[in-house]
């Protein structure tokens, strides 16, 4: 097989840093978690103090300063190792990111160095019951009011909604300007005015808290602006390619494993008389997924070689979200079958990666907006180029 070249020493020295501290702070309890729809903040001050969050932090504000393939391990393993219960994804990919990249000097000290020791816990306020991936159609009011503006509205959806202590938030400032009508802030969660729903039930991802919020004129100062006001789609279109190759790279990571587990599982199981693998199905299964399954990886990890080249674009992240994405619940699906009964079973690895696999194609953008996007591209490169039917 195609042997990865991202890479090297210090890289796989720190996933085996990574590979311990699930082992011996997640692997043991994650059931519990599960069972109890969250996971205790005691575990991010654990991730905190092995360097596990938001390692591309500069040094000044806390973080590692190290390049982005140090995130990359740090969501890998989590999705090898099955546990979804920790939303380490949320907070250091897009939270901390959208901190370093567009906050003042003073929101980067505010909370940076907290959110890499795991005190505060990010969350991204953008959803809303009306508005999923049309973030245009939001309608989170941030009116102003003096030095301050007031946000009323409501969130669904949000992953860290139980536990987060600072919400990247998006607020129409005005209503009638459509996308130039929105505004980012940071909302810290311990003002007036901000409520925690319920913690939502899941099909899966069980262990992850999900939540809606609610804000009743919750009153955020000017300087909690992320960025200028009426730039925040601006803003988040920025950093919706690597929201979508972090998925991508989960999704790569959890074919990869599942099929693994699965030829571990029908070598062993028998029946009339034979192995699971020893019939011609399924290993015709196998060899078609795990073919795909290499496609996929060799295209992620461009994708990620692009990234950290500031190469990246919309189109080629949604290509990777979408066939990811789409890879990921087939393979899941598939290998579910090879374990016959006892795959339905939540103990088994398999039952828990299927239930958490269907989030995959709706978060970050649904499959259908993937393909609009990369459709509507087709298009115009070929009228930009002067052609007509």
């Amino acid at each position: 097989m195609f042997k990865r070249t991202l890479f090297n020493e210090d890289h796989e020295a720190f996933r085996n840093t990574v590979r311990r501290f699930i082992e011996k702070e997640i692997t043991p309890y994650h059931a519990q978690w599960e069972h109890d729809g969250i996971v205790p903040r005691e575990l991010w001050l654990k991730a905190g103090s092995a360097g596990m969050l938001c390692c591309t932090v500069p040094e000044e504000y806390g973080g590692l300063g190290v390049d982005y393939l140090f995130d990359v391990v740090v969501f890998e393993e989590m999705a090898r190792s099955g546990h979804t219960g920790p939303g380490f994804l949320i907070h250091c990919d897009l939270v901390a990111t959208y901190v370093k990249a567009f906050g003042s000097e003073a929101q980067k000290k505010q909370w940076l160095p907290r959110m890499v020791s795991g005190e505060a816990i990010g969350s991204l306020g953008m959803t809303e019951p009306h508005a999923g991936s049309d973030l245009k159609a939001i309608r989170t009011r941030a009116v102003r009011d003096g030095d301050d503006y007031l946000i009323s509205g409501q969130k669904v959806f949000i992953s860290n909604g139980q536990l987060c202590d600072v919400i990247v938030l998006a607020t129409k400032t005005d209503l009638t300007a459509g996308a130039k009508g929105v505004t980012l802030f940071l909302v810290d969660t311990s003002l007036p005015g901000f409520r925690r729903g319920k913690n939502l039930e899941k099909l899966g991802m069980k262990g992850q808290d999900t939540s809606e919020l609610f804000f009743d004129e919750v009153r955020v100062p000017a300087s909690a602006m992320l960025g200028e006001e009426g730039k925040g789609f601006e803003l988040m279109m920025t950093k919706l390619a690597q929201e979508r190759l972090a998925q991508a790279i989960r999704s790569a990571t959890v074919a990869e494993t599942v099929i693994d587990y699965t030829v571990a599982y029908t070598a062993e199981r028998k029946a009339f008389g034979q192995t699971i693998g020893d019939f011609q199905n399924t290993q015709f299964k196998l060899a078609e997924m795990k073919t795909e399954a290499v496609i996929g990886r060799q295209f992620t990890d461009k994708c990620i070689e692009n990234f950290m080249k500031g190469e990246l674009d919309a189109i080629d992240a949604a290509m990777a979200k979408m066939w990811l994405s789409t890879l990921h619940c087939k393979v899941v699906d598939e290998c579910l079958q090879l374990f016959g009964g006892w795959g339905y079973m939540w103990e088994y690895p398999i039952s828990r990666a299927y239930a958490d696999a269907r989030i995959v194609k709706i978060a970050g953008g649904s499959i259908e907006v993937m393909k609009l996007i990369i459709g509507r591209k087709l298009f115009a490169d070929y009228r930009a180029n002067g052609q007509t039917a």
